[in-house]
């Protein structure tokens, strides 16, 4: 992805599987891309689930070299960087549907494992429920102030990257573009993940379902001041201290 960055690299960089200057772009990539970055906020906490997955055997048959006489070593090691490239992209795929696996099964979700002493979401319920929602289901919700009748709350965890949240937004009505942001107590920025609110809303009269999202910050918990939604115009909607 050296030469140009692709929306299909959420999962690798989810995953950490890309290299460091592939990893740099597609950051930036992010900071215009709604869509990766609500992509990415799903694929949140995976990667710890999938620790120790590796990639698929290698191919124990040596490469041939045919019937070409001189130029035999020189075709060999082409042959042989081709074949490590396709297994290392069949590594990144067999760990990019293992974390699908997971979410879609819902047998490992994030929701679960947030706190031992919280009763588990039942089968049934959980098999209705995204990510988000499960994650939310399975913690203590930290209640927001909002304006103009906006609702909800946040239930947020530590990590060793940093912090993971899911939020609940309610009272809402679209077109907006909203982010949900992490504010430092020394006043640093970093957006979570963001959407788009259709005209409909959420959590309103004729759309009644509330928005489920989550995401993470690098900013360690203990630093997080507050968190606040905001809209693409800066507005604030819903601010909730942590």
């Amino acid at each position: 992805m050296t030469s140009r960055v692709e929306h299909t690299d959420v999962g690798a960089y989810a995953l950490g599987l890309l290299e460091e200057d592939d990893r740099f772009a597609f950051e930036a990539h992010l900071l215009g891309c709604p869509a990766c970055r609500s992509e990415l906020a799903d694929l949140a906490g995976v990667a710890s689930v999938l620790h120790g997955i590796g990639p698929l055997p290698e191919d124990p048959r040596p490469p041939s070299t045919g019937d070409l006489t001189g130029q035999g070593d020189v075709v060999g090691r082409l042959r042989r960087r081709k074949a490590a490239h396709r297994r290392q992209r069949r590594g990144t795929f067999a760990v990019g549907m293992a974390a699908a696996v997971t979410l879609v099964a819902g047998g490992l979700t994030i929701g679960t494992q947030l706190s031992a002493g919280e009763p588990p979401v039942a089968q049934g319920e959980a098999e209705n429920m995204g990510p988000a929602e499960q994650f939310f289901a399975g913690g203590t919700p930290i209640e927001g102030e909002g304006v103009d009748g906006v609702t909800g709350g946040l239930v947020v965890e530590s990590k060793a990257w940093g912090t993971h949240a899911a939020l609940k937004l309610a009272g809402v009505r679209g077109p907006l573009e909203c982010e949900l942001v992490s504010v430092g107590k020394k006043g640093e920025r970093r957006v979570m993940t963001g959407w788009s609110v259709p005209p409909a809303g959420y959590g309103v009269p004729g759309s009644p379902d509330p928005l489920y999202m989550h995401g993470g910050s690098a900013t360690p918990l203990k630093d997080v001041d507050r968190f606040e939604v905001v809209t693409s115009t800066g507005r604030k909607l819903l601010t909730i201290e942590a």
